[in-house]
């Protein structure tokens, strides 16, 4: 019943926004108001048949209370699937789970999970000594944590498998939270004017931090937020058993009622956007025959509301903006633009240490290979996360409560959104002119001084600090502490004809009012600001108007295929294509003269070089006693007990403290086919299982340790394949 309340309201308030959304597109396309163009090319498919990430991590199964060895991928979608094993990966047989990650948070430490848990559920905390809700074998734990549905606990055996991991949830996190389309001019603005005008009407003006993911998430979120403390006083003295029973008990409740939230919100949704866009041609005729009369209405009410409004709204500005205009400016502005100054650091670091390398190592063959990696700089998680960190160091300090900002995430999250966004189109740009110039140059000399000279013109172009968002903070003050009740507008409404009052709403007017006397102010301190250099801000027009003209003739062409293009080999079919291109290689590459990922398994585990990246992490809780090794034993003997189906993909990983010895580094799969023109197949570079820490234990007498190692199961003890994580509900649909 509360839901059905919740969802009737906002539908109500979605199809008063569609009817403004819808207006403000058409007047849009036919004044053709555009913005200032963009200074760098962009990228329509920046990740078309790639994957971001793969490998091997340890997840715990809360059905049978195990950990289990799993092949996580991350295709270019961002969502987390997580497989048998390589080879059911590599059969393409159905993933064990498929996580949408939006809304959740990335946790490093049980301690702070457990922190979150006991929030959750408050006076149910586990008394000192007794057992709690999760136990990680190792020092080095990833858990996904969402405040209603379902969290994911995983862990890996080394500080720097976990810092790889981190970056990669965090990326995938970031980009599911961001899963508005920002390319509808209707739908997605009449989405977001109704959550936010449903949330003022209730009093709450200020940032959100769960405006993540789709619009049936969102709603979903919306609806939990004022579902949930009932829910818990009502459930929550009902649950019986030990404390850390009741915890696992009240998520498993809480995730049940948000998927039963999110069908309930999801069917909702889309009978109201089925329901207007059944409308739509006729509002839209209407729109295109009266435009003028509208516009002349509209601004009439602005005007009307204008002199009530201004001499107390500037008040409000004068008491409750202006004074902290510089120092919120100044708080948000310094991580940002460290953050973009980063950003040219890496990209200019990349392109000359490619540039070096094309010159000592081979000509064009050689610069093949390095656009491959570049071409996807801004999605490689672990060499962004430098610039995504930079953000760490937001604070809005006292301001935060005085502006009504919950959370700093908002602001970290679309700067960081912007990095990546700023550094594909600079990739994409430095792409498309040296592509150009390869036609025209002749040797070794040409081409590197070619590379630089485009690097130098791309950084002229862009990488700077966006304006944009940095208003955001002051509005909520505006709207908290109104200059005119709101209880006050009803009396604007008769000064709208009943034919336009589709396309005119007095609280969208009023707003519009009284941000134009906040950003008066706001925008005259940033264009001041913009000026100091430390800020790296964009210069207003100045910087737009003065770039280089010639660079948009370029358009936005096919997307550049450097390997097939440059590689010399003859073109394939279309079905072997279309094979090749499930099968790309993964976005992060090795670290050249560095030891492969995970290859500090190689290891002997009693020996002081495999202990040390443990020690080396400071502020890290130490592990149970022969924790590591227990996990260890545990797998190899489920491994020699169940192991039926060979891989020739398997390799030796680290033994449990047994007499064989360290296998070296495995080689790429050769039956894989080649993508590059480079000499390594296309799946050599992605992260195998043998560049995970999987433990096999000793071999049996008359066995050799190559055969041992390259036995798999695809069975689990306790499973019998008919116990399998569920692969529906909100969590994991993308």
């Amino acid at each position: 019943e509360r839901t059905g309340k919740v969802l009737g309201e906002f539908c109500r308030c979605y199809k008063e926004q569609f009817g403004v959304a819808l207006f403000n597109s058409v007047r849009y396309e036919i004044e053709g108001a555009g913005g200032p163009q963009a200074q760098l090319l962009h990228r329509k498919v920046p990740l078309e048949d790639h994957v971001i990430y793969s490998g091997n991590i340890f997840q715990y199964i809360e059905e049978n209370k195990k950990w289990r060895n799993r092949f996580c991928v991350v295709p270019h979608n961002y969502g987390l699937v997580l497989y048998e094993n390589k080879l059911a990966y590599e059969r393409e047989q159905p993933p064990r789970v498929l996580v949408n990650s939006a809304g959740y948070k990335v946790l490093t430490s049980v301690e702070q999970y457990l922190e979150l848990v006991n929030n959750s559920l408050p006076g149910v905390t586990p008394k000192s000594g007794h057992s709690p809700i999760l136990k990680c074998p190792t020092d080095f734990p990833l858990v996904l944590w969402h405040p209603y549905a379902r969290h994911y606990y995983f862990c890996v055996m080394t500080g720097k498998e976990q810092d790889k991991w981190r970056a990669v949830f965090q990326d995938c996190v970031r980009h599911c939270n961001n899963g508005i389309s920002e390319d509808s001019r209707v739908e997605a603005p009449a989405f977001t004017d109704a959550i936010r005008m449903y949330r003022q009407s209730k009093e709450q003006y200020g940032t959100w931090d769960m405006l993540c993911g789709n619009e049936t998430q969102v709603l979903s979120n919306l609806v939990m937020e004022e579902l949930l403390p009932e829910l818990r006083s009502t459930i929550g003295p009902r649950l019986k058993g030990k404390a850390p029973e009741r915890q696992r008990t009240w998520i498993q409740v809480s995730d049940a009622v948000y998927r039963m939230v999110y069908e309930l919100a999801k069917a909702q949704y889309d009978a109201a956007v089925a329901r207007c866009e059944q409308e739509r041609p006729q509002l839209e005729s209407t729109i295109r025959t009266d435009m003028d009369q509208i516009i002349t209405s509209k601004e009439h009410l602005a005007s009307k509301i204008r002199a009530f409004v201004l001499p107390k709204a500037e008040v409000c500005v004068r008491n409750h903006v202006q004074p902290y205009i510089s120092s919120i400016l100044e708080a948000l502005m310094t991580p940002t633009s460290q953050g973009f100054a980063e950003a040219r650091e890496v990209f200019f670091k990349e392109v000359t240490d490619m540039n070096m390398n094309v010159v000592n190592e081979g000509g064009l063959e050689k610069l093949v290979e390095y656009m491959e990696k570049l071409s996807h700089l801004a999605f490689h998680p672990v060499k962004m996360q430098s610039c995504y960190e930079k953000m760490d160091q937001l604070k809005l300090e006292g301001l935060q409560q005085r502006f009504d900002v919950s959370s700093t995430s908002v602001f970290k999250q679309r700067a960081q959104i912007h990095m990546r966004q700023q550094m594909d189109d600079a990739v994409y740009t430095f792409e498309t002119l040296l592509h150009q110039e390869l036609g025209k140059l002749q040797g070794k000399d040409e081409l590197c001084k070619s590379i630089q000279r485009i690097l130098e013109r791309v950084l002229k172009e862009g990488l700077s600090t966006p304006m944009e968002g940095l208003e955001h903070p002051f509005p909520p003050t505006c709207w908290a502490e109104p200059p005119l009740p709101w209880q006050e507008l009803a009396k604007f409404q008769e000064l709208i004809f009943e034919d336009f009052a589709s396309f005119i709403l007095v609280e969208n007017t009023y707003e519009e009012v009284v941000l134009q006397s906040v950003m008066k102010d706001i925008m005259q301190a940033v264009k001041e600001a913009a000026v100091q250099r430390k800020h790296n801000l964009y210069r207003d027009s100045m910087v737009m108007h003065n770039s280089d003209p010639n660079l948009h003739l370029l358009g936005e062409g096919l997307p550049i295929d450097w390997s097939e293009e440059y590689s010399g080999q003859p073109e394939e079919p279309a079905a072997e294509r279309r094979r090749r291109a499930k099968q790309v290689v993964s976005v992060i590459q090795d670290d050249e003269g560095a030891l492969p990922y995970g290859a500090e398994a190689l290891l002997q585990p009693g020996s002081p070089e495999a202990r040390q990246p443990e020690q080396a992490r400071p502020g890290v809780p130490p592990s149970p006693p022969d924790a590591v090794r227990e996990i260890r034993e545990a797998l190899a003997q489920e491994s020699l007990r169940d192991a039926d189906v060979p891989s020739e993909a398997e390799v030796p990983r680290a033994t449990p403290r047994s007499s064989v010895p360290a296998s070296p580094v495995p080689r790429a799969d050769p039956s894989v086919p080649h993508s590059t023109a480079a000499p390594a197949s296309p799946r050599a570079n992605v992260p195998a299982e043998a560049e995970v820490p999987r433990v096999t234990a000793a071999p049996p007498a008359g066995q050799s340790p190559s055969a041992a190692c390259h036995q798999r199961s695809d069975k689990e003890p306790g499973q019998h394949g008919d116990t399998t994580e569920s692969g529906e509900g909100v969590q994991t649909e993308f």
